[in-house]
């Protein structure tokens, strides 16, 4: 129901509807692991220009921002094409848990890979991003969009299994906000990341039995 008009609805009240609920939703789900990079790309900037660092910290979190709006005005415009293609097509609807399964199994197999490792430690590990290399607010704009590109890949298998699983599901939410954050914060990430992993398998093999 999130990719389709609610009765009465224009598209671009729906357009706004999900967007508006997309960014509420990254937002909580994200806060928690952006607000220590923020803080940290403050302290670099601070180090060498202390003039407008309240501008320059909103200006690296709209860039994040912006980022996580791409990625979500993407996900709409897929989830509404294949909506109206279920809706058309019957054989497709009936294929629909099928590719739910597919898409958790290739997300849990993700979790595990070494790329996934790879994207973890870049995001874990103080990323160019809070490195800048200037103070201006161009600068700062380009931080917060190369830090929303690190995170967009570290959480790509969780983006997937929010967006199949439902992306009004509230539950879901704040399994997949605590399985991100722990994946950052706890001492050995990688135990969080495989875990996850293998969790999403065992939901993909449920679903297929």
């Amino acid at each position: 129901m999130a990719w389709m008009k609610m009765p009465g609805q224009s598209w671009l009240g729906m357009i706004a509807s999900f967007m508006g609920m997309w960014m509420v939703m990254m937002a909580a789900m994200m806060l928690p692991s952006l607000a220590p990079r923020l803080s940290s790309y403050r302290r670099a900037i601070r180090s060498r220009d202390g003039s407008g660092l309240s501008t320059l910290t909103l200006l690296a979190g709209a860039g994040y921002i912006f980022v996580w709006a791409v990625l979500g005005a993407i996900a709409l415009a897929l989830g509404t094409s294949l909506a109206a293609i279920e809706m058309r097509s019957p054989a497709f609807a009936r294929s629909a848990p099928m590719a739910t399964g597919f898409v958790l199994l290739l997300a849990g197999c993700l979790q595990l890979t070494p790329w996934k490792a790879r994207q973890l430690d870049r995001c874990r590990v103080a990323p160019a991003c809070v490195q800048p290399l200037d103070t201006g607010a161009r600068s700062a704009w380009n931080q917060g969009i190369r830090l929303g590109v690190h995170c967009g890949l570290c959480c790509l298998s969780f983006t997937m299994i929010l967006l199949v699983t439902g992306v009004m599901n509230l539950a879901v939410m704040a399994v997949l906000a605590i399985a991100i954050n722990m994946e950052r914060f706890i001492r050995r990430p990688e135990i969080a990341s495989r875990a996850a992993g293998f969790a999403t398998i065992a939901a993909a093999i449920l679903v297929y039995f």
